[in-house]
């Protein structure tokens, strides 16, 4: 089984597709699932609860818990794909697109925000807070209505890198088996990869093996960005390259910045301040102007922007087609 770049192309154009009319289904078998157990499985065999654990042996077995899981996630779509292949071509081509649907999720990164969205256009502030903590890990029993906006626009930035980006542009290297070892390591780094007492050992290869694969894909998330706020109504282009070159550097996290900046310079707003995580305060860098208070509006608004890059990607992968065909 070895699809060319024609194939790979259109594979990409259907799973995209798919995604913006289906989203992300949530049903027991899909692959994020199955991942998430593989790696709780070796989590609780490998990572001793009572801290007892030398820092190097953590290193060591979090080193082999992110090989297993990367090799078992390509070696499993390689074998489903070629067996569908076997089948008949156009099984293959169908299966291939339907689960590189699955690494993307801009339909579902759509729905979790506009899940915030919705109770605080109702003034429920309380249900607001929930949704939120479905998606961030910080505390949120006590954000305002801003801050519950704030957690909401940074997590559409910096997950439009991994919820689309990434998948794709690994999905176009590879089809689905190297699209699912890009989710793959982006679930270990979800689940593991926290710079905290419990993990910074053990997830430590997870964190880096994640910001490797995202190098690439962040930065061409932010330029997207960039020429996504000049063609929408009511954004801008020029201020999200400058907040973009001004401020991503001082995100702790080499590739996170890079599309916050860029949506907080198109969105006209200042992301990042002060969190609680656990109780314990943190404070992240601040990126963008503040030449508007952060509203509901603005959630909207991250909302067009991610799927404003998706539909340029969308354009861009069919005009390359269209060169090679």
């Amino acid at each position: 089984m070895q699809y060319s770049l024609q194939e790979l192309l259109l594979l990409a154009m259907a799973a995209i597709a798919i995604d913006w009319l289906i989203g992300d289904p949530r049903w027991p078998t899909h692959p994020v699932i199955w991942i998430g157990r593989l790696i709780g499985r070796l989590e609780r065999a490998w990572l001793r609860q009572d801290g007892c654990q030398r820092s190097g042996e953590k290193r060591m077995y979090g080193i082999l818990l992110t090989v297993i899981v990367l090799a078992a996630s390509w070696g499993t779509m390689w074998g489903i794909v070629k067996l569908a292949d076997m089948v008949h071509t156009w099984l293959g081509y169908a299966v291939s697109a339907w689960f590189i649907s699955t690494t993307i999720a801009v339909k579902g990164l759509k729905e979790a925000a506009m899940s915030v969205y919705r109770p605080l256009i109702e003034g429920n502030l309380g249900e607001a807070r929930k949704y939120v903590g479905y998606i961030v890990g910080r505390d949120t029993d006590s954000l305002d209505e801003s801050e519950a906006v704030r957690a909401t626009v940074e997590t559409v930035a910096e997950n439009t890198v991994d919820a689309f980006v990434s998948p794709i542009l690994f999905a176009l290297l590879g089809g689905a088996p190297l699209a699912m070892l890009y989710r793959a390591a982006n679930t270990l780094d979800s689940m593991v990869g926290y710079r905290n007492d419990k993990y910074s050992d053990f997830g430590w290869c997870s964190a880096r093996t994640d910001d490797v694969l995202n190098y690439i894909p962040a930065r061409l998330t932010g330029l997207m960005m960039v020429v996504a706020a000049y063609l929408l109504p009511g954004l801008d282009g020029r201020r999200s390259w400058r907040a973009m070159r001004t401020f991503a550097g001082s995100h702790p996290s080499p590739n996170s910045g890079i599309p916050e900046s860029a949506a907080a310079g198109a969105l006209g707003v200042q992301l990042g301040g002060s969190n609680r995580y656990f109780g314990v305060m943190s404070e992240r860098a601040r990126m963008g102007w503040p030449l508007q208070s952060l509203q509901r509006c603005h959630i909207r608004q991250s909302v067009r922007l991610l799927y404003a890059v998706s539909i340029i990607i969308w354009i861009g992968v069919m005009l390359t087609w269209l060169i090679c065909a």
